[in-house]
């Protein structure tokens, strides 16, 4: 056998092995399964995760001893696949969106139990929001953006969310936990929110959610906008808008985009004045 050829079954076989990782469980898998799943010996399947481990591909979990795929390796395809950053991905759409529509466009992007504005392009109405400009939060579950982030998450987190921000909600005054829940279902039904809550007067507005590629939301892109042009015929058509947006914007989002784990941290950092 030849040096290249040799070289190349190596790859192959280190391949073959990152592969089958991808598609284990969190827990990882045992070298006995691997060689069993791929058609390699034991040997070889251990001679070729040591050569992982040492490149920082691989790590083993010291308690089961199975392996995985590590972080460095994620944070390696992340950076590869896609250096943007959620704003500088949403913002033609924002400007797009509010130039076709005609009203204030948001990105809001999750915090903890908190919803913060990263971006805004502005309309010709004049509007009140609940987040305010650039760099306003809110508690998840009040207002359209936030909203259709909450319903969106996953089970175990919505839950969490719930149980706390129903006291800070409940402050509001029309706000409790039974209506929240009943919101939250009749979102992740639609799709969408649109409800307008009467908190602000005379103020409307739709958000749908921005989703990663597992389907977890992580940010919202909504419109804000007065009651009168929001109503039941032009609807469907802002919806439409929108979710073509969010759906661009979803395959490109990088898992560890700093704005996705610490918004008020990456707004400090661009302001001019943060």
């Amino acid at each position: 056998m030849t040096k290249t050829s040799t070289g190349s079954g190596v790859l192959e076989r280190a391949f073959a092995i990152i592969g089958h990782l991808s598609h284990a469980q969190r827990e990882g898998a045992r070298v006995t399964q691997i060689a069993k799943d791929i058609g390699l010996t034991q040997a070889t399947v251990h001679r070729t995760l040591q050569a992982l481990i040492a490149q920082n591909v691989v790590e083993q979990d010291e308690r089961t001893k199975h392996y995985r795929l590590s972080i460095e390796f994620f944070a390696l395809a992340a950076r590869a696949g896609n250096p943007s950053l959620l704003r500088d991905l949403c913002r033609p759409g924002l400007l797009r969106l509010s130039a076709s529509l005609g009203d204030t466009m948001f990105l809001l992007a999750r915090s903890g139990f908190d919803a913060v504005c990263i971006d805004r392009s502005e309309g010709p109405f004049p509007i009140r929001s609940f987040t305010g400009d650039i760099g306003g939060r809110v508690a998840l579950g009040v207002g359209q953006g936030s909203l259709a982030i909450l319903a969106f998450l996953p089970e175990a987190e919505r839950e969490e969310v719930i149980r706390f921000n129903v006291p800070r909600v409940r402050e509001l005054g029309t706000f409790d936990e039974v209506y929240l829940r009943t919101e939250i279902d009749r979102v992740r039904a639609q799709g969408y929110a649109d409800k307008n809550t009467g908190l602000l007067e005379g103020m409307a507005g739709v958000a749908v959610p921005i989703c990663d590629r597992e389907g977890r939301a992580v940010a919202a892109l909504s419109v804000g906008t007065i009651s009168t042009r929001l109503n039941e015929e032009r609807l469907p058509a802002v919806v439409d808008l929108l979710r073509k947006e969010a759906q661009r914007v979803s395959p490109q989002i990088n898992p560890f985009d700093p704005t996705l784990r610490r918004p008020l941290s990456f707004l400090a950092a661009w302001m001019p004045n943060g």
